[in-house]
């Protein structure tokens, strides 16, 4: 690396990052950073690509996300969530394709009250039938609020057309007949299938002493009878394109289009990552913003995205416009594209890009937060965690030439799939 490449990278100082596995093989990463808040949360290798749909798991994953919370062996759901509330922490769950999440954030001195509440209602929840029967009320209408945005249900539509009949296609948050039908039978089948100890980390990121945090986590995981999850995941193949075109009873035009690509498991997947940005990322600098809303103004959202699944990804740009603008706005999306599958990024260009990206790697570190999730991730995916410098290099290796053959390999036009939803 030349001299003047790594004055460019971000300074960054030793990391305190501590693991242990315990003899149950439930696994704990920390990094210890001096600040006021804590954040943990424990990481389940299971999600809605886990669900067997013939046996009415859709939507099981998220729906015990929820029942987690409303009972344990010696607490009420009214309890639950005053644990933490009482000492002015946040505690919550989410469910995402391949993963569930329970975590919390709180003040550093109520760590084990954290630690010993996440264990609680992940290993010791009764899924109450009445609370049961409540949640599908509450889960029906958070489908429903989800259906009514067009925006949103659009991004999970593609991905169900994407990954047809493969459970990667799956909403997250199941259907409305699975929903209905849900069990506490069914609940349980899934959980103890896939809450086992060899698909778990504890992940944190705070202030209090490794030792401590160790001691903590022995007293409160340790016992848990270790176990194996029957985790069966399919490798998705046989990807078709398609276009298709859908009139909605909406006011603006949403249109999707992308295609499938390389998982997190690849080496291609910062240079993804780094082209996703540069063509629509979060700033307001990027190509698609510049020449699609700034210069022409034909669309107020729209952006590019790389998701990345352990074994396989999806690239994407998303934009929502007026009807009578789609037309123009869809070439002008479709030229961006072409430009950066036929010409190769200046040196100054991409140096700037690069910078860019990793400005946002070093930003999230601010959050301990996307430190926590980070993480955790990586251990239960790969059992390590790439060091922030190495991140880093990593990103300033990637050349003009990656750029632009993985440019021709996700945009290429035959390759493309269309989802669009059209005003009546």
């Amino acid at each position: 690396m030349s001299k003047t490449t790594s004055k460019s990278l971000p300074h960054w100082g030793k990391e305190e990052l501590h693991t242990a596995r315990l003899e149950n093989g439930f696994r704990i990463i920390y990094k210890q950073v001096p600040r006021p808040v804590t954040h943990c949360g424990l990481v389940i290798n299971a999600g809605s690509r886990d669900e067997i749909a013939q046996h009415g798991e859709s939507g099981a994953a998220h729906f015990i996300e929820h029942t987690l919370f409303k009972g344990t062996q010696k607490r009420k759901a009214f309890h639950i969530l005053n644990r933490l509330d009482t000492v002015g922490g946040e505690f919550n769950a989410y469910t995402s394709k391949e993963d569930t999440w329970i975590y919390a954030a709180f003040s550093e001195q109520h760590l084990e009250r954290a630690v010993e509440l996440i264990a609680d209602i992940t290993f010791q929840a009764t899924f109450p039938e009445k609370e049961i029967v409540k949640e599908r009320d509450v889960i029906l209408d958070e489908l429903n609020a989800y259906l009514d945005s067009p925006a949103e249900a659009i991004f999970d539509e593609f991905e169900e057309r994407l990954f047809a009949g493969h459970p990667l296609g799956g909403n997250i948050l199941g259907t409305k007949e699975s929903v209905s039908q849900m069990s506490r039978t069914v609940l349980k089948g899934f959980v103890d299938r896939h809450y086992q100890t060899d698909q778990m980390v504890f992940s944190a990121v705070g202030a209090t002493p490794w030792k401590k945090v160790l001691r903590m986590c022995e007293k409160h995981f340790a016992a848990i009878p270790s176990g194996k999850a029957k985790l069966e995941r399919i490798p998705f193949k046989n990807y078709q394109s398609f276009d298709l075109r859908t009139a909605k009873d909406i006011h603006q035009v949403h249109h999707m289009m992308g295609t499938v690509t390389h998982g997190s498991d690849h080496s291609d997947r910062l240079g993804l990552a780094l082209l996703a940005n540069h063509l629509g990322g979060p700033t307001m600098n990027n190509r698609l913003s510049l020449n699609v809303r700034e210069k022409h103004g034909m669309a107020y959202n729209i952006e590019c995205a790389y998701t990345p699944y352990s074994d396989v990804g999806t690239f994407s740009v998303y934009f929502g416009t007026d009807r009578r603008l789609h037309a123009r706005a869809e070439k002008l999306v479709l030229k961006e594209l072409r430009e950066l599958r036929e010409k190769k990024l200046g040196v100054r260009q991409l140096h700037d890009i690069k910078q860019q990206v990793l400005g946002h790697i070093a930003l999230s570190q601010d959050s301990g937060s996307s430190m926590m999730t980070g993480l955790g991730k990586s251990f239960m995916l790969y059992d390590r965690v790439e060091s922030l410098e190495s991140v880093f290099a990593s990103v300033e290796a990637i050349t003009a030439e990656d750029v632009l053959r993985l440019a021709n390999e996700v945009l290429a036009p035959e390759g493309l799939s269309h989802l669009v939803y059209l005003d009546r």
